[in-house]
């Protein structure tokens, strides 16, 4: 098995880069709110599927803030947003309604990573998941992958930046 402890820097950010190009992966998964959350429901349309390492970690919280505070953006340009990660659907809602008015896009379990491994998203030191974004057009397509690590408004900054060059601004 391959861990992220075995792999230097490049081959870690080669893990998911090599997605560049490839359909994105199907999945479903159970959703914060209870309910089977199906990626299928998204075909023809942009998306960005986040993965970010524990609810309630400084830096994914963080993340989510900055997903949140920019969530009108990625709605204007016909983008939905999904965050998936290994907790379980309930401390999903829980992080989830910790936030003001909590967050405007579903939080997804994905407690064995099989969704995260479909995506190449590696284990730093073989237990902490990278946290990275996959900007995946109408075609099913993954246009840009990014690493968020800790810093999540550049982070969020750039991929608007490159979804307004895809969209033009508008879905």
């Amino acid at each position: 098995m391959l861990t992220a402890a075995s792999l230097s820097k490049n081959e870690e950010r080669r893990m998911t880069t090599d997605m560049v190009g490839q359909l994105a992966p199907g999945f479903t998964l159970t959703s914060d709110d209870g309910t089977v959350f199906d990626s299928s429901s998204l075909d023809g349309t942009w998306r960005l599927v986040f993965f970010y390492a524990k609810d309630g970690s400084p830096t994914c919280k963080r993340g989510c803030l900055t997903f949140k505070e920019q969530h009108d953006l990625f709605v204007s340009a016909g983008c939905n947003v999904v965050g998936i990660g290994q907790d379980s659907a309930e401390r999903h809602r829980e992080f989830k309604d910790a936030f003001s008015g909590g967050l405007p896009f579903p939080l997804l379990s994905d407690p064995d990573r099989s969704v995260a491994k479909s995506y190449n998203v590696p284990l730093y030191l073989g237990r902490f998941p990278a946290k990275s974004s996959f900007l995946i057009g109408p075609d099913n397509t993954v246009h840009y992958v990014y690493d968020w690590l800790f810093r999540p408004r550049r982070h969020v900054a750039k991929i608007l930046a490159d979804l307004t060059s895809v969209t033009g601004g508008d879905a």
